[in-house]
């Protein structure tokens, strides 16, 4: 389905407020970051799919995309596996998704006084997925054949 003929709502989706493609899951959640510059002011966030509720939201602080991509992902795994749901998490970043599989942010960002809570973040962050195992499947977000993801703070 090209993101073109999304409409809100489909008229064949149920489940959902949002225009979401049909192999979309509504259960779940998507997430996203924005940065102004790199590095620059970061802030991310979490809206769940069913009803476009943001769920959670970060920043600003000094960061970069990447790191508030990373963060938003192990925010949603925390969030999910602490109210115990069972949902889907959505990321247009592929690069975030990695660090969260290697538990292990690769950043060549200055730790600076001004970066030092975003640094003490990471690490609570990486520690949280080195000591907790979750079956949260996390997807790709296919920006070019969906859209922006839902959770997009729409400034490119």
């Amino acid at each position: 389905m090209a993101k073109d003929n999304l409409q809100n709502p489909p008229d064949w989706r149920h489940d959902t407020v949002l225009p979401l493609p049909m192999e979309v899951t509504a259960e779940a959640l998507a997430v996203d970051a924005a940065c102004s510059g790199n590095p620059g002011p970061m802030e991310y966030r979490g809206v769940y799919l069913k009803t476009g509720q943001e769920i959670f939201h970060f920043g600003p602080v000094k960061g970069t995309n990447n790191i508030g991509e990373f963060l938003a992902i192990v925010h949603a795994l925390a969030l999910i596996q602490q109210k115990g749901l069972s949902m889907t998490i959505y990321s247009d970043s592929k690069t975030a998704q990695c660090w969260v599989r290697q538990k292990k942010v690769k950043t060549t960002l200055q730790r600076t006084p001004q970066t030092e809570q975003l640094f003490q973040l990471i690490a609570r962050a990486e520690n949280w997925l080195r000591t907790h195992s979750y079956t949260t499947p996390i997807l790709k977000w296919e920006t070019e054949k969906w859209g922006e993801v839902p959770a997009d703070f729409g400034r490119k």
